[in-house]
């Protein structure tokens, strides 16, 4: 199983998901770049599909169906099964509620394709208004192996980098994340996420000072992940 990125937009990133022979577009806004890869690599678009409904993430779909035979998986759909087969290989689909209500995360191979819900450096807006249910989200991804791939919905990396500098300026994992940033091939690894994304450091000791400091909630882990998001 393989992944592509196509950056659109203003920071927009989609992707297409492939095997030997079929392919699944995830917020395929790059309608004709993602129709001549298909096309070059002689594969079959069998699925278009989004992380959330955001126009910006479905805003390619009409046209992507209407120049394929490719069939449309929407949030009922992912509902009701949890994964889907490419070539015989699974891709498999979680519910990570928090950014909105019907946000979900693609899981293939090493790789999470994880929408506006983790970003490179950061995380995605509450726009449910359900902290909880976000928290959930974000604990159960990092649940990963420190190996796996992030592959976000946007381009956030060095602003999130410069949010990160303003509340742990002597991060020495910050200038290496930066270092390794590929604005062609945007994705980084759980364990740099740990290491340097505020939003996934809410056990660490380091910044546990900070929310203190700062006279903000610490006494739970909930707590100090509310903490952390109301710094943003």
């Amino acid at each position: 199983m393989r992944i592509e990125q196509f950056p659109y937009s203003a920071d927009n990133l989609g992707y297409v998901v492939y095997g030997s022979h079929s392919a699944l577009v995830i917020d395929g806004g790059a309608v004709d770049a993602i129709l001549e890869f298909i096309r070059n690599r002689q594969l079959q678009l069998v699925h278009v599909t989004h992380t959330h409904d955001h126009p910006d993430h479905t805003c390619g779909t009409p046209d992507l169906l209407k120049r394929s035979q490719a069939v449309f998986l929407d949030g009922d759909y992912w509902r009701h099964h949890s994964e889907i087969s490419l070539d015989g290989e699974s891709v498999r689909i979680y519910a990570t509620p928090g950014h909105t209500t019907d946000s979900v995360t693609f899981h293939a191979d090493s790789c999470l394709i994880t929408g506006d819900t983790l970003f490179n450096g950061t995380v995605g807006n509450c726009f449910s208004g359900d902290l909880k249910a976000f928290y959930t989200s974000i604990k159960f991804l990092m649940t990963f192996p420190p190996d796996t791939l992030v592959y976000a919905g946007h381009d956030y990396q060095e602003y999130a980098m410069s949010f990160a500098r303003l509340f742990e300026s002597d991060n020495p994992h910050i200038a290496g994340y930066l270092s390794a940033y590929d604005s062609h091939h945007v994705c980084s690894s759980l364990k740099d996420e740990m290491r340097v994304n505020p939003y996934l450091r809410f056990n660490d000791s380091r910044f546990i000072r900070i929310l203190k400091q700062k006279g903000l909630a610490v006494s739970t882990e909930f707590e100090r992940w509310c903490s952390i998001m109301n710094l943003g």
